[in-house]
């Protein structure tokens, strides 16, 4: 039988009707390897497709319509089904046959959703913003330092469908760290869920923790000797690229409460305490987050604070040098006036008189400026 007649068998279309689309469906989607992407009906988007019963994996996944059904025939285990950036036409037969609702696939698909939890029966459907922390050598007013992604995951009673936004995010890794782990596993797509809550927020706080170093760094540029230097794009960029990880974070916080104290059909009693070891962690980065705020917002008002500093001292530098220069202009100003009568013009020591004074007079000045920090 095709995939398409196992799809239909699955998911329990009537009888006449199914199996004329079902013969229809049969020309249209012939049965292909699903582990080799290249070769998937569903397209190069499938990632992963791993069959599990009692938290060991199941060697051997080609048909995944078969994979659910040998799930939903044993009454034990589920299916995990990874996919990568998929398209409406690629996720079509994976929508149809896990039932998943219309407006959930559509924001799957989609992506640039807001972190949320929504339930559609016995289907949960959870949004995940992920970040990831760029590396760069010296940070700029055009440095980006976090980029974003997502994670929509659809959890059923025997399967898990993830899907994946973004550059970044991979879930292979801790794929392996849960195989590593059977009795964890074992208890279902709900320690799925919560393995890629814990992944989530744990990479936020590998975030803030790298965030800190820029902040730092910042921090001392402007309150060193030439702080006032210091080019407040950088602190405006951090600023920016702080915000971005505060829309990841932030919403998440409403969805991991609902999921740590909420009872759900699909999440186990048990799997809620470590949800809520999840929640104290995303908290943790909500205050990291709001304190480099307050932190960034200190110094952008400490540097704007040292530019004007920096600019009534050089206000009262240039007073003070136009001070000293005003008393041999007025002396040359009033000797300049070329009258017949006036004293001192035809005596020897005249000349030399006035220019001493002019020294004297601007010594005095200059001498009572940088006593008073002027000069």
């Amino acid at each position: 039988m095709s995939m398409a007649g196992n799809l239909r068998k699955v998911t329990g279309l009537g009888k006449v009707g199914g199996l004329r689309r079902m013969a229809r469906l049969t020309r249209r989607r012939p049965r292909v390897d699903l582990s080799h992407p290249a070769r998937s009906p569903l397209g190069s988007s499938v990632v992963n497709c791993v069959t599990y019963q009692d938290g060991a994996r199941v060697p051997g996944c080609t048909d995944l319509v078969a994979a659910v059904e040998m799930v939903r025939k044993s009454h034990g285990g589920f299916v995990w089904l990874g996919l990568h950036e998929p398209t409406v036409r690629e996720f079509a037969g994976i929508a149809e046959l896990f039932d998943l609702h219309p407006l959930a696939v559509e924001d799957a698909v989609e992506a640039h959703q807001r972190p949320k939890l929504e339930r559609y029966g016995e289907t949960l459907f959870a949004v995940f913003k992920t970040v990831c922390y760029v590396d760069h050598e010296q940070l700029t007013s055009t440095s980006e330092v976090v980029d974003t992604g997502e994670i929509m995951v659809f959890v059923g009673p025997d399967f898990v469908v993830t899907v994946r936004h973004g550059r970044h995010g991979s879930l292979g890794p801790l794929r392996e760290e849960l195989e590593a782990d059977p009795q964890q596993l074992a208890k279902g797509p709900a320690a799925v869920l919560h393995a890629i809550a814990d992944h989530v927020v744990d990479e936020y706080l590998n975030v803030t923790d790298a965030l800190q170093a820029d902040i730092d760094q910042v921090e001392t540029d402007v309150f060193s000797e030439n702080g006032a230097r210091t080019d407040p794009g950088r602190i405006y960029q951090l600023k920016r690229e702080l915000l971005e990880l505060k829309r990841a974070v932030v919403p998440l916080g409403r969805p991991v409460e609902d999921l740590a104290t909420r009872p759900i059909r699909v999440v186990d009693p048990e799997i809620q305490a470590y949800f809520r070891d999840v929640l104290d962690h995303l908290m943790r980065a909500k205050e990291q987050i709001a304190a480099f705020d307050e932190l960034l917002n200190s110094i952008l008002q400490a540097h704007l604070a040292q530019v004007t500093v920096a600019q009534n001292e050089d206000m009262r530098k240039i007073t003070a040098w136009a001070a000293v220069i005003a008393v041999p202009t007025m002396v040359c100003g009033v000797y300049g006036m070329n009258f017949d009568h006036m004293p001192e013009l035809h005596w020897r020591f005249g000349y030399p008189l006035v220019m001493g004074v002019m020294a004297v007079a601007c010594l005095t000045l200059h001498r009572g400026f940088r006593r008073n920090g002027w000069l």
